[in-house]
C-alpha cells in the first residue's frame, strides 16, 4: 500500500511539474491546436503535440518574456504537402503575432482570411507559393505595423488596392507573379519608407504614376512583364536611391538621352520596350553589374567607359541604330 501511494505521489508530482514548467499561454495553445485541426492535422505539424509545451513546437516562436506566440510559420520545403485547406479563421486568435507565414503550400486555397485583420501587432505577413485566389483585400490596410508584405506566387486577381498606402511602416512590398490587373495606385508614391517594390509578372496596365518621383528612398523596383506604358523616366534622377530597376517587357516609351541616373544604380533592365534616344554618357560613371537595353528603339554610339563595354552584345542588340563596342562600329 505504501509503495502504491509513493508511486501515485510521484506521478502527481511529475504531472504538476510538467504543467508548471510549460511556458506556452493556454489560450495560444488552444488556438494553435484549432489551427492544426482546421488544416486537417497535416503531417507538417506533427510536432504540435498537445501534451508538450507549444513554445517548443516546430515553426513556432514565443516571446522570451511574455511567452505569447509571436511567430507562426507553416511551410513545406519540398512543396509536396498533401493537405488541402484554406487559411483557417483561427489564426485571428493569436493576438500577439508579429510574423505570419504560409509558404510553398500548393494545396492552400481560397481567399485571404478576414480574421488576419485582427492581428494588429503583425509586422511580417508572407503568404506565397500557394493557390490562394481572390482579390487583395483592403482590410490589410488596417495592419498599420506591417513592415513586410509578400503575396507573391499566388493566383490573386483584381486590382491593387490603393489603401495599402495607409501602411506607414511598410518596407517591402511583393505582389509579383499573380494575375493582377488595373493600374499602379498613385498613392504608392507616399510610401516614404518603402525600400523594395516587386509588382512583376502580372497584367498591370497604364503608366507609372507621377507620384513615383517621390520615392527617393526606394532601392529596388521590379515592374517587369506587365503591360505598362508611357514615360517611365519619372522614377530616375540623381537624388534617388535605386540600386536595382527592372522595367523589362512592357510598353514604356521615353527618351533615354535625357535621363539622369543615381550613382547608386547597379542593375538596369529595360529590354523589350519602346525606349528611344541615345544611351546617356552618365551611364559610364556607374558601377553597373547588370545592364540590358535590347529590343528597344535606341540609336547612336554606345558611350565608351565605365562598365558599358564589358556587357555582351546581346544586352544591346535589336535596337534601331545603336552601334559601337560591343556592337559593330558606327559608320
Amino acid at each position: 500500500m505504501a509503495t502504491t501511494t509513493v508511486l501515485r505521489l510521484t506521478l502527481l508530482l511529475v504531472l504538476l511539474s510538467s504543467v508548471i514548467s510549460e511556458l506556452c499561454n493556454p489560450q495560444d495553445k488552444k488556438a494553435l491546436l484549432q489551427i492544426k485541426k482546421d488544416l486537417n492535422n497535416p503531417y507538417l505539424l506533427a510536432s504540435w503535440n498537445p501534451d508538450t509545451d507549444c513554445c517548443d513546437w516546430y515553426t513556432i516562436d514565443c516571446d522570451l518574456k511574455t511567452h505569447r506566440i509571436i511567430s507562426l510559420t507553416i511551410f513545406d520545403s519540398t512543396s509536396r504537402s498533401n493537405f488541402s485547406a484554406q487559411i483557417p479563421p483561427s489564426v485571428g486568435l493569436l493576438p500577439y503575432l508579429e510574423t505570419l507565414e504560409f509558404h510553398k503550400l500548393p494545396n492552400l486555397t481560397g481567399p485571404l482570411q478576414p480574421a488576419i485583420a485582427k492581428l494588429t501587432n503583425l509586422k511580417n505577413l508572407r503568404i506565397s507559393n500557394t493557390n490562394l485566389s481572390g482579390t487583395i483585400p483592403s482590410f490589410l490596410s488596417q495592419l498599420t505595423n506591417l513592415t513586410f508584405l509578400d503575396l507573391s506566387f499566388n493566383n490573386l486577381t483584381g486590382s491593387i488596392p490603393g489603401s495599402l498606402s495607409n501602411l506607414p511602416n511598410l518596407f517591402s512590398l511583393q505582389l509579383d507573379r499573380n494575375h493582377l490587373t488595373g493600374s499602379i495606385p498613385s498613392s504608392f508614391g507616399s510610401l516614404k519608407s518603402l525600400a523594395g517594390i516587386d509588382l512583376s509578372h502580372n497584367n498591370l496596365t497604364g503608366p507609372i504614376p507621377p507620384s513615383f518621383a517621390n520615392l527617393i528612398s526606394t532601392t529596388s523596383l521590379d515592374l517587369s512583364r506587365n503591360k505598362l506604358e508611357g514615360d517611365a523616366s519619372v522614377i530616375f534622377g540623381p537624388n534617388k536611391s535605386f540600386q536595382i530597376v527592372d522595367l523589362s517587357r512592357n510598353n514604356f516609351s521615353f527618351n533615354l538621352s535625357k535621363v539622369e541616373f543615381s550613382s547608386s544604380l547597379t542593375s538596369l533592365d529595360l529590354n523589350h520596350n519602346k525606349v528611344f534616344g541615345k544611351l546617356p554618357q552618365g551611364l559610364t560613371a556607374l558601377n553597373l553589374q547588370f545592364l540590358n537595353v535590347s529590343y528597344n528603339r535606341l540609336c547612336g554610339q554606345i558611350p565608351v567607359g565605365g562598365k558599358l563595354q564589358s556587357f555582351d552584345i546581346y544586352e544591346y542588340f535589336h535596337n534601331k541604330c545603336l552601334c559601337g563596342s560591343p556592337l559593330p562600329e558606327c559608320t
